[in-house]
């Protein structure tokens, strides 16, 4: 297997940055409920969404994105911040220049010869096609992703405070050295050794961008080039957690130590969660809510972090120790 290099510029290493983006979770998702099977990590949520993803928006999206292989970097702009909401991606996707489009448009068509028709439709018009295009992405997402978004977002926002505090911790090195077993950084180099998809004449100088997709697995890594910002796509930490069932603690002997209420916290949080989000999961006034979070915070049971304006709660390793014991 080939062992793909990646020379990055100075500019590049003083310019990395991490986001996520629900609009690439939509795309991603698109290929997982093509290539997953019910078995597989996906399984709990491709049950769900299967049985409703067929319509005229998921067929058009199907043609965008095959199996395998290229997908138009243009449906899947750069977060410009580190976290953007999903209206925001499709104004970016909405803004692209029609000679971009066509051009990438005519590049998955050239890759794909045997492909859904469609694609000339779109090529042939393509101020309607990005109209069609932000209009599929939009019916589809309410369907299939926006119920689990939340929960999506708490796990792409702990990856993000891990590898941060990564890169913080032990700078450029360390951070590679823990984002994908097939990543590998040296001096201004990364190496990646297993297949991948990577346009041509990276854009370099311009950053490197870094983005957990949970929908990436078990796919190879991607990487966008020019005249887009150089990009890696990489599953998160904890991604086994996502579609696992809370585990209920009525009447376990956490229960009976700390009382109902705050085993049913302590249970929920296997993801972080702000105040407000754990307080919908529980059926708890935010005050109340905030009470018991205090006691079980001062008693080393779950922590807090700042994520911008959000604060978000998680539990600690104790608290973890504590469950598995109940």
């Amino acid at each position: 297997m080939p062992v793909i290099t990646i020379g990055l510029t100075a500019d590049d290493l003083a310019r990395i940055r991490f986001a996520f983006s629900p609009i690439w979770e939509t795309i991603t998702s698109v290929r997982a409920l093509r290539t997953n099977g019910l078995n597989s990590l996906h399984g709990p949520w491709l049950s769900r969404v299967r049985p409703i993803a067929a319509g005229p928006d998921y067929s058009l999206l199907t043609a965008l994105i095959p199996p395998v292989g290229y997908i138009p970097d243009f449906i899947t702009p750069a977060p410009p911040r580190r976290s953007t909401s999903f209206e925001s991606g499709l104004a970016a996707i909405a803004a692209t220049p029609h000679d971009l489009v066509v051009a990438e448009l005519t590049k998955l068509r050239h890759e794909s010869p045997d492909g859904d028709p469609v694609i000339d439709e779109l090529i042939a018009a393509p101020a309607e096609a990005l109209e069609r295009i932000t209009d599929a992405l939009h019916s589809y997402w309410k369907r299939a992703l926006e119920p689990d978004w939340s929960r999506m977002r708490a796990l792409l926002q702990d990856d993000l405070a891990f590898r941060l505090e990564e890169l913080a911790s032990g700078g450029v090195n360390r951070l590679f050295r823990n984002l994908h077993p097939s990543v590998s950084f040296a001096g201004n180099r990364i190496e990646i050794d297993r297949p991948f998809h990577c346009t041509d004449n990276p854009n370099l100088g311009q950053g490197l961008l870094l983005v957990p997709c949970v929908f990436t697995w078990p796919t190879p890594l991607s990487v966008m080039a020019a005249p887009h910002v150089l990009t890696i796509t990489y599953p998160p930490r904890g991604l086994g957690r996502l579609w696992e069932s809370r585990q209920d603690t009525t009447g376990s002997p956490l229960a009976d130590l700390v009382g109902k209420t705050r085993a049913a916290i302590v249970g929920h949080l296997d993801l972080p969660m702000s105040t407000t989000h754990l307080a919908q999961q529980l059926g708890l006034a935010a005050p109340t809510l905030s009470v018991h979070l205090g006691i079980l915070r001062a008693a080393g049971v779950v922590d807090a972090r700042r994520d911008g304006r959000t604060v978000l709660y998680f539990r600690t390793t104790l608290g973890d120790n504590l469950l598995q014991a109940a």
